[in-house]
Order: structure tokens, then C-alpha cells, then sequence
């Protein structure tokens, strides 16, 4: 029982400092999306790779090509000719879409490959390079609100992040919005502690070349950690852009749930390792703590004070998601069953990260897109077996 009260007084604690983060970044959100935004629209150069056909992969793509800015291309980068979306992109789409084929990774991940392979290959006139996975359903000004802020020539980067939106709905694809949501919000003033995400990054064409990010790339299979690592180790900031944050709309399996977040989990484990052991501990803090208190409320009915600190624990969390998501509703639409899911699904996005944080532990082993990848370190992964 002390042990019990002795965590559960500390998850409090946590949860506090937790709920004062949200508070700052919803007021982060606030400002950032009331500031005008500065007046600098050179020729950009979007990148998104791509492989295989997917649930809305048309509805996606077609988002890129119809972007409020001025001058810009997008280079669709694939690695074999014969994939199924080639075809999707070369038919009806705008003069400013160029298809690439990258060819099979040998040294790298295969998406890095192909960031690669394109970021060689852009328009000699482009100042700007934009990353964007083609799962994100930009808005049609994301590419203006995403390049505006490196007009601060300090900046090493302006990213936004994901957002999932349930198409249809389902437990498993709103727990994947919620275990998602997290994230985000650790992300705000403190340019030190953003990173940059894949599918919504801006850098200067000068920075990438200058720290030749390309060449970090060879061997990794996470183009954004990488990315973040290079841009920390010159001391560049990097400005996270609220009004980017992407919708990522459709709907996932239980599988589809695990394979998902393990992976994040294992990704993070080989390239932020400093992160791994605060999230496990943390995450299992918060499971004993809260079911824990569950269980002890069950066996004895009549502790008033196993009631209090779960019902605290709870209500904290539950307050923090909250706040969060009514921050991001002021960006992207949203609808009151995915706030329902947010209060009440947090204490089960802590108990799926132990489960990711676990099994992370143990493999390092990957699939993504078909591939599957072993990951030795951040600078080596080796492709195991590859699907057509």
C-alpha cells in the first residue's frame, strides 16, 4: 500500500508539471497562429515519396498540387516504374509534378533513398526544400504558412506534425490519435527541444547543402531524426509551425495499431536513445499508478484515499487532452467524438506506449512499406527482405 501511495503521489506530481505543458502549448498555438506571417514565397521544392497504393492516396496527393503560393514544383519520387501509384500521379495531375524513380535502396532506407535521389534532382532555382509524406492531407495554404517562417535566416528548419483523424471511427484508430496527440505537444517555444517531422518540413536549399544533410542521410532509415540531429549539432533551431499541423485522415486495425506504434518506439530507441528510458519509466509509472489504483479500489473498496489519487491521476490527464485538443481544433477540424476519445482514451495510449517501450527493448526490427529493415544503429540499417 505505501508503495502504491508513494508512486501514485508521484504520477500526480508528473501529471502536474504535464498539465502546465499543455497550458503552454496551447497558448504557444495561440500566438503562433495569430502572428502575421512574414512575406517570403521563393521557389520551393516539395518532395514527397511514395510507395504503394493507400486509402486516400489520391485525396492526399491532390492537395500538393493545388497549394495557395506562388512558384513552387512537386517531385513525386518512387523507387521502381512499375508501382501502382505511378500511374495515379501521371494521369491528370498539374505541369508542376515531375515522377522520379529512385531505384531499390542498397545502403539506406528505401524512403531516405528516394529523398535522396529527388533532393539531387530539383530545379536549380529552388531556395527551399519541402519534405511531406503522402499519408498528410495538407491544407491548401501549408506550403506558404510552412516556408513563411524561414525568412528568420537563423532558423534551421520549420516543421509542423500530424494529426490523425478517424475516417469512420473505431476504438483502435481513435487510440492511434490519441497515442499521436502526445507527441505533438511536446513541441512549442523551446526551439531546442523540436524536431523535425517528415511529412511536413521546410529547410533552406543552402542549409541542407551546407551541413550535407544528404550525405548524413546515407545508411539511416529515419530521415527526420536525422535531420534533427544535423540541425542540433550545428545549434540551428528549429521553429515548430502549429499552423502546419497536417491531418492525417483514415482509419487503422488492432494490428495495424501495434505495427505502427512499435515502430515509432523502436525508431526512436536507435536514433534518440535518450528518450527511450524516460518514456519507459514513465509510461510505467503511470499504468501502476492509475490501474494499479483500479485494482486496489477493487480489493479494497473502502480506501477513500486509492479513489482520490486515481480519480486525480485521471482528471489530470484527462485535462491536458482536453486543452490540447481544443488547441488544435483552432488549426484543423475536428469533431466532439475525437475529443470524447482524447479525455477518455489517455490512460490507454500509456499503457500501449509500455507495451511499444517493451517490446523496443527487445527488437529492433522493422517493417515499413513492405520493407523490412534491421536496425544496427543510426548510421546502418540493413534491408532484410523487400515485397513487391
Amino acid at each position: 500500500m505505501v508503495v502504491y501511495y508513494f508512486l501514485a503521489l508521484v504520477a500526480c506530481w508528473i501529471g502536474i508539471k504535464s498539465l502546465m505543458g499543455g497550458f503552454r502549448f496551447a497558448a504557444y498555438v495561440r500566438r503562433e497562429t495569430a502572428r502575421p506571417l512574414p512575406d517570403f514565397q521563393p521557389f520551393v521544392s516539395v518532395i514527397a515519396p511514395s510507395r504503394g497504393l493507400e486509402p486516400g492516396l489520391a485525396e492526399n496527393l491532390r492537395p500538393l498540387l493545388e497549394q495557395d503560393y506562388p512558384r513552387y514544383e512537386v517531385l513525386f519520387v518512387f523507387d521502381r516504374a512499375g508501382d501502382p501509384a505511378v500511374r495515379l500521379v501521371s494521369h491528370g495531375f498539374s505541369q508542376i509534378a515531375r515522377t522520379i524513380i529512385a531505384g531499390p535502396a542498397t545502403d539506406s532506407g528505401q524512403k531516405v533513398h528516394n529523398l535522396r535521389v529527388a533532393a539531387a534532382e530539383v530545379d536549380p532555382k529552388s531556395e527551399v526544400l519541402v519534405f511531406v509524406d503522402t499519408d498528410a492531407r495538407p491544407a491548401k495554404d501549408w506550403l506558404r504558412k510552412l516556408v513563411a517562417p524561414l525568412a528568420d535566416e537563423t532558423l534551421g528548419a520549420s516543421s509542423g506534425y500530424r494529426w490523425f483523424i478517424p475516417e469512420k471511427g473505431g476504438i483502435a484508430s481513435r487510440l492511434r490519435g490519441v497515442w499521436n496527440a502526445s507527441i505533438a505537444s511536446a513541441l512549442g517555444t523551446d526551439t531546442a527541444k523540436n524536431f523535425c517531422w517528415g511529412g511536413s518540413t521546410a529547410i533552406r536549399r543552402t542549409t541542407f547543402e551546407q551541413l550535407n544533410v544528404s550525405d548524413r542521410w546515407r545508411g539511416t532509415v529515419s530521415d527526420d531524426f536525422t535531420m534533427t540531429s544535423v540541425l542540433k549539432e550545428a545549434n540551428l533551431p528549429i521553429h515548430f509551425t502549429p499552423n502546419c499541423l497536417v491531418a492525417s485522415v483514415g482509419d487503422c486495425g488492432w494490428r495495424e495499431l501495434f505495427e505502427f506504434t512499435t515502430r515509432q518506439i523502436k525508431i526512436t530507441r536507435v536514433y534518440a536513445s535518450h528518450l527511450w528510458l524516460p518514456l519507459l519509466l514513465g509510461s510505467a509509472l503511470f499504468v501502476l499508478a492509475f490501474f494499479g489504483g483500479l485494482i486496489l479500489i477493487g480489493v479494497y473498496p473502502r480506501s477513500p484515499a486509492a479513489y482520490i489519487l486515481t480519480l486525480i491521476i485521471f482528471t489530470l490527464g484527462a485535462a491536458k487532452s482536453f486543452i490540447r485538443f481544443r488547441a488544435v481544433s483552432t488549426v484543423l477540424r475536428t469533431s466532439r467524438r475525437d475529443l470524447l476519445a482524447h479525455v477518455l482514451l489517455w490512460p490507454f495510449a500509456s499503457m500501449l506506449y509500455l507495451y511499444n517501450c517493451i517490446v523496443a527493448g527487445f527488437s529492433r526490427r522493422i517493417e515499413w512499406r513492405g520493407i523490412t529493415y534491421e536496425l544496427k544503429s543510426p548510421s546502418e540499417a540493413v534491408i532484410i527482405s523487400r515485397k513487391s
